[in-house]
């Protein structure tokens, strides 16, 4: 599979399944998807696009993924959070700086829980974690917090 930041959009994640279909879902800020499904044929043309809400997406989840419920998960949409992924391009004002200059908790709200790096995962990164591009972020808060966010680290 593989990501493609959209800015002011989304994140768009393409895959080929085993049968070389191509599938893609683009991942809204609003928290709704979109599933597209292209033609064998030709890769390029989408045969059936279909949006999902967001109560769609998380009932599409729970029929895709059943035993993901465990009374330890956080439903975060319940509480008004939610959490959101975002890269950070290779050309990205951030890269080689140290997360607490983005200043994303204080002047957004949001908090950034963990960072993906290649195959590593790093929870709680301290303000002195120095950020790279193409690193993840996985940051928790309101969806007013996490456009805000999402502004602030795809900055160039």
């Amino acid at each position: 599979m593989s990501t493609t930041p959209l800015p002011g959009i989304g994140v768009k994640y393409d895959l080929t399944t085993r049968e070389h279909q191509h599938l893609s879902v683009v991942a809204h800020r609003d928290g709704a998807r979109t599933v597209n499904v292209y033609r064998p044929d030709d890769p390029d043309a989408c045969a059936q696009s279909l949006r999902l809400s967001v109560a769609e997406s998380a009932a599409l989840v729970d029929a895709l993924m059943p035993a993901h419920h465990s009374p330890n998960v956080l439903h975060t949409t319940d509480l008004g959070l939610v959490a959101e992924r975002i890269e950070l391009s290779a050309a990205s004002h951030w890269n080689g700086r140290v997360l607490g200059e983005t200043r994303v908790r204080s002047d957004t709200g949001s908090s950034i829980v963990a960072v993906l790096r290649r195959a590593e995962a790093i929870p709680s990164p301290p303000p002195d974690f120095r950020l790279a591009g193409g690193d993840t972020l996985i940051v928790i808060g309101t969806r007013e917090g996490i456009e805000n966010a999402a502004e602030i680290l795809g900055r160039e």
